[in-house]
């Protein structure tokens, strides 16, 4: 089953997006959002950012991982920041507070562990 630039969220044995990271645009001085899957137990949520962009600190309901796709991103939470990159994964359990900001246009993919989608 392949999608092409719309919403997966069919009951499927598998589930497959091609180019994940092509779904959202990279927009200037912007911070973008796009639910790009919603699977059994997971909700894919595909982020872009312009450089200086964050998502000031909040919490997710739900434990969720982080992967960069593309660029650069400090990803703060408990009093601690990662430098996040392609290739480097940050989990987080649920009710954490945590704040994102770009040091460079960026693609983010949220998977958020939800035991209610799908």
């Amino acid at each position: 089953m392949t999608t092409s630039g719309t919403e997966q969220s069919q009951p499927a044995e598998m589930a497959f997006l091609a180019e994940v990271g092509a779904m959202v645009e990279i927009t200037t001085d912007a911070t973008e959002s796009r639910t790009v899957m919603t699977a059994e137990g997971i909700r894919l949520v595909l982020f872009s950012f312009d450089t200086g962009q964050e998502l000031s600190e909040h919490t997710a309901a739900m434990p969720v991982l982080l992967q960069v796709l593309e660029g650069n991103l400090t990803v703060s939470a408990g009093g601690r920041s990662v430098d996040l990159r392609p290739g480097g994964v940050v989990h987080l359990r649920a009710r954490v507070p945590h704040a994102v900001i770009a040091l460079a246009p960026s693609r983010l993919l949220l998977i958020m562990l939800d035991p209610r989608a799908g």
